[in-house]
């Protein structure tokens, strides 16, 4: 059976508040870590998010 194409990933704050957002990835044509700048409700101000892994 073939592997998915997409996987997900968490993007965790920089903030240090532990929240996160969970996104969609394909690996094949996006090598590099994803890093956006998404809003933190607990920090109540737009930070950087970068990837991790989902565990």
């Amino acid at each position: 059976m073939a592997k998915p194409a997409t996987l997900q990933v968490k993007l965790v704050s920089t903030a240090g508040t532990g929240y996160f957002y969970v996104a969609k990835k394909n690996p094949r044509t996006q090598t590099e870590k994803m890093e956006f700048r998404k809003y933190d409700p607990k920090a109540r101000k737009h930070v950087l998010f970068k990837e991790s892994k989902m565990k």
